[in-house]
């Protein structure tokens, strides 16, 4: 093995691949720090200029795409509350409200460094044991992926501060939009009432945009005409020692959140939107203080950024050691290995050795120099967060609608831009959590497909019980539900407990 692997380290530091490799990071970078470009479709904006190189040389530089778009994302969720991309969902739960309260450096570079030693962590299993983790993968069947779904649904309990009711109903009115448009199997218009427009449905990231961009852009508007808007964040600079010392004083959160997206990334379709909330639950239900989640901690900075960059590692492994995308963007990384005449496979590290271990290598390199260009691109990226609000919106809101138009060339989706604006400023208004409705939206469809799946197979529901892995994962998602209630109710006791203490003092009186 090392002789393989110190020959594709030497490959990829050379300038011949690392320049595209330095590039892609940057390109992804930029794409996933716009609400609206996803790293998918980065990747595929990357892929054509890739034809004509060598297949490590154009898989290098789709790897750092794939690396710089994750942490492209936590950029603007930490900065302006609107996640990049799906997977930086829940860096904006803390690391909005820390920049908010004057720490837009430490907001930032705890996520970057976050991910950095959350991709190198999961980069070890990556290497020593790719074909065990997919052959674990391949075990999974409908009946455990829809129990893997339906656990981190399940995570609602954790993400509804104020309600728990409330956190349920915005989780449904996700899952409820998803049964709108064809049928995931028999491709039957449902729910359309004659409009050809939504026939294709809701785009999950018109969804996630539409309620992300517009809540938290006419909440900052509000503000400002009540003269309470925070001031924009002036500078990133932090000690980035007092940061580093900052995550490695809570290892247990970042081995934990590492291991949960490198898994989550193995298992096929599955996906960063999925792992950054989970790994964030688990970490608030492990903690001692879970009522400061939310308030601008690292914690949930560190949880949510660890899983996104680990969850590149699983969706690699899948796809190098079965030819299974584990994601979107794997898909596309498929199609050029495809192109270039490689057939990815249980074979494909042993036949092509200096291929595959070069694709581990220029992983481990992307996952380093997402620090160095990111560095130099955030002076950019102030600029245009600094930028006076009344400027800033408008300009948002149409790249927002330029990047929803371009999904399918449809100006239906901006209409569900639009839409889905004003259901999430009016669920904000109301209190009711966005994040369940935003999850509920990119899983209903997975979890119906495998729902219907398990039921063709074998007709027998006894078997989402019976069956060990997925019987665990439904007993798990109970746990968490269970345990989030009993978390809420102990919050409910310690915000009554003073009153209660106060009421015989003033009686006395």
């Amino acid at each position: 093995m090392s002789g393989p692997w110190l020959d594709a380290v030497a490959a990829v530091l050379s300038p011949h691949i690392l320049v595209p490799l330095a590039v892609g990071v940057a390109a992804g970078l930029i794409g996933g720090a716009i609400p609206g470009i996803t790293i998918t479709l980065t990747v595929i904006l990357v892929l054509p200029f890739t034809f004509g190189m060598d297949p490590l040389q154009g898989l290098a530089t789709m790897i750092g795409v794939y690396v710089g778009g994750e942490s492209g994302g936590l950029v603007t969720a930490s900065l302006l509350g609107i996640p990049g991309t799906p997977s930086a969902i829940a860096t904006t739960f803390d690391g909005y409200p820390m920049a908010r309260r004057g720490e837009p450096g430490r907001a930032v570079w705890l996520g970057i460094w976050a991910g950095v030693l959350g991709g190198l962590l999961a980069g070890v299993p990556l290497v020593a044991g790719a074909l065990t983790l997919a052959r674990l993968a391949l075990s999974f069947g409908p009946w455990e992926y829809f129990s893997l779904f339906v656990l981190t649904l399940s995570i609602v309990s954790g993400l509804s501060e104020q309600s728990l009711l409330k956190g349920l109903i915005s989780a449904t009115v996700g899952l409820l939009a998803t049964v709108i448009g064809s049928d995931p199997m028999m491709g039957v218009a449902r729910f359309t009432f004659g409009a050809e427009a939504l026939r294709s449905g809701f785009p999950f990231l018109a969804v996630l945009i539409g309620v992300y961009a517009f809540a938290q852009l006419m909440g900052e508007l509000e503000r400002q005409a009540r003269g309470g808007v925070a001031a924009r964040p002036a500078d990133l600079s932090v000690s980035h020692l007092q940061v580093l010392r900052e995550i490695l004083g809570q290892w247990g959160n970042l081995v934990r959140s590492t291991l949960i997206g490198l898994w989550i990334g193995v298992l096929p379709a599955v996906g960063g939107s999925a792992a950054n909330v989970l790994a964030y639950d688990q970490a608030k239900k492990a903690s001692r203080t879970p009522e400061r989640f939310g308030t601008g901690i690292p914690d949930g900075i560190v949880a949510s950024e660890s899983a996104n960059n680990a969850n590149i590692a699983g969706s690699l492994v899948t796809m190098m050691a079965f030819g299974i995308p584990g994601d979107a963007v794997t898909a596309v990384m498929l199609g050029a290995l495809i192109i270039h005449g490689i057939a990815p496979g249980p074979t494909f590290i042993a036949s092509r050795p200096h291929l595959a271990y070069g694709i581990f290598a220029a992983y481990f390199t992307a996952t380093v120099l997402t620090v160095l260009v990111e560095a130099g691109l955030l002076r950019l990226l102030l600029r245009v967060v600094r930028a006076p609000l009344h400027l800033l919106v408008p300009i948002i809101l149409v790249l927002a609608a330029v990047g929803t138009y371009a999904l399918n060339n449809l100006m239906a989706n901006v209409w569900v831009l639009f839409a889905f604006g004003i259901v999430g400023y009016l669920m904000v208004k109301t209190g009711f959590p966005l994040a369940p409705l935003v999850l509920g939206v990119i899983l209903g469809d997975q979890i119906e497909v495998n729902l219907i799946r398990a039921m063709m197979t074998e007709p027998n529901p006894l078997l989402f019980v019976a069956r060990p892995l997925s019987g665990l994962m439904l007993a798990l998602a109970v746990g968490s539900f269970v345990l989030g209630v009993s978390q809420q109710r102990r919050r409910a006791r310690v915000r009554t407990a003073p009153d209660a203490a106060a009421a015989p003092t003033a009686g006395g009186r």
